[in-house]
């Protein structure tokens, strides 16, 4: 029986086996065969070696069993987190060939290792419902985060936003691990499902009423929720692109997924509710503060940002709090909406910090006024960028006005009295509208304001360009039809029994 469940072990840990062992061969040619060659011909083979091992992985998950559970949800596979693991694989795709054109490190091997162990820490985070597995793989997943976040050694402001991102996490890791001991001494089992069933009562244990409170800060961290939000600015500003690119779309993939997951699996009889002003204790009400917090704070601190990358990483603020609304819903239709809604998001973030290495390589800082007049000398860039910007504030036939409409309808749908979150939604769609303002400021830079007469020749890689060019295709093809990806999230999550 063990050699069975070993043997079916190894099979379903297959896709992150071939990530690893990509990672370990793409190393070890940079080392051995490539280290004396131009730091351009060392990506670009780095790159592309990476991106067939993603590939090989997705075919691996399309090609595996549809469901899976050892070890009492130890490692599962179901459809939905198949999806989720395929997205990310492809996000982390998308951030390779962002590296191609690169020049802040020459330590090419050690840099894709690490993205691609990162994303064999969030495959294996998704793939779990047991909080052992899950905490080690967020810290596999932020260890290397922490590291990436550094990698521009010619940088003081890379270094100081990983000191900052490491000590945030370190706290916030002290504070999830402290909360997933609470909840092992309250269940006596690391699964998410008989945890649900052992605090399952008509009142909240005191003891578990920390559980929830730790867990939030420790899950909040990772997806920048506010008042747990301190690194995002620092590490979005600082770190080097690729790697601010990776943070803001597929760790968010991954950590949303899985917050969903803790929440409404492993908390299920302690919900509460968020009905203003007769709130019921739980996890509900801690969720709709940190939303409410977000979206204040990302919006209104956005506006006064002269820095396209802080803004950005506010904005990011902002589309957590939103995020926390389908977390708050916890259906089947309102996962099926935040996994939407992220997967669209890191499309056009990711999008986003494309442009801003290009600009960086060429005007040497991602300051507003270095997109004055962009698009006299990159209408490619310019046009891209118009669309991921239109896309983050929710303007139509975009994907980000379609992720944001279908997920404000399923959380009002979620409820038997619909004005229980109500005032979240309101509040949610009066933030958009102020959300508006600071991305068309971007904007009119970019297409309004004239170009300095000191400008010098712009230079746009043509890889650049056409990865622009079919990262903004997706962003108005997911617009205009929504169904391409929203019939596979809704059958997988339908099928997954979530």
């Amino acid at each position: 029986m063990t050699e069975i469940n070993y043997a079916q072990l190894l099979q379903l840990a297959m896709p992150e086996v071939i990530v690893v062992a990509t990672a370990l061969i793409v190393m070890a040619i940079d080392l051995l065969a490539l280290r004396k060659f131009p730091t351009h011909l060392r990506f670009s083979v780095a790159a592309t070696l990476a991106s067939l091992g993603c590939a090989g992985a997705i075919l691996r998950i399309v090609l595996a069993p549809a469901q899976a559970n050892i070890l009492d949800g130890t490692l599962i596979a179901n459809p939905v987190t198949h999806l989720v693991q395929v997205a990310l694989l492809v996000l982390t795709i998308f951030t390779l060939l962002i590296t191609v054109d690169s020049t802040f490190t020459e330590h090419v091997g050690e840099f894709v290792l690490l993205i691609l162990v990162a994303t064999a820490g969030m495959m294996f985070l998704v793939g779990s419902q047991d909080l052992l597995v899950i905490f080690i793989s967020l810290e596999l997943l932020s260890l290397s985060l922490y590291i990436l976040a550094a990698f521009s050694k010619r940088s003081a402001q890379s270094w100081e936003a990983a000191l900052k991102y490491f000590l945030f996490g370190g706290m916030s890791a002290a504070f999830l691990l402290f909360g997933f001991s609470l909840l092992y001494g309250l269940s006596n089992s690391t699964s998410l499902t008989h945890l649900a069933a052992a605090i399952h009562g008509p009142s909240l244990n005191p003891l578990l009423a920390i559980a929830i409170v730790t867990t939030a800060i420790g899950l909040g961290f990772k997806i920048a929720a506010a008042p747990f939000h301190f690194w995002a600015p620092d590490v979005y500003q600082g770190a080097p692109a690729p790697s601010a690119a990776f943070i803001a779309s597929g760790s968010k993939v991954a950590s949303f997924f899985i917050f969903f997951q803790v929440m409404a699996l492993g908390f299920g009889g302690a919900d509460g509710t968020a009905s203003f002003p007769h709130i019921v204790r739980g996890w509900i009400p801690v969720l709709a503060l940190m939303a409410t917090l977000s979206m204040l704070l990302g919006n209104l601190v956005a506006i006064r940002q002269s820095s396209l990358r802080r803004l950005l990483a506010y904005s990011a603020i902002a589309h957590a709090g939103y995020m926390l609304l389908a977390i708050i819903a916890h259906t089947q239709q309102s996962l099926a909406a935040l996994l939407y809604y992220v997967v669209t998001y890191a499309l056009a973030t990711l999008g986003a910090f494309a442009v801003i290495a290009v600009v960086e390589q060429q005007k040497g800082s991602d300051q507003l006024s270095n997109f004055d007049g962009l698009s006299r000398q990159a209408p490619v860039l310019s046009f891209s960028l118009a669309i991921f910007i239109l896309s983050l504030a929710g303007i139509p036939p975009l994907a980000g006005f379609f992720g944001k409409f279908y997920l404000f309808v399923t959380v009002l749908a979620s409820t038997p009295k619909p004005a229980d979150l109500v005032w979240l939604v309101v509040l949610a769609i009066a933030m958009s509208a102020v959300s508006l303002y600071y991305y068309l400021r971007v904007l009119k830079r970019v297409y309004v304001t004239p170009l300095a007469a000191e400008s010098r020749e712009f230079h746009s890689p043509i890889l650049s360009q056409i990865l622009l060019l079919v990262l903004a295709g997706a962003v108005v093809l997911l617009g205009c039809a929504p169904q391409l990806l929203l019939k596979w999230v809704l059958a997988a999550v339908s099928a997954s029994g979530l």
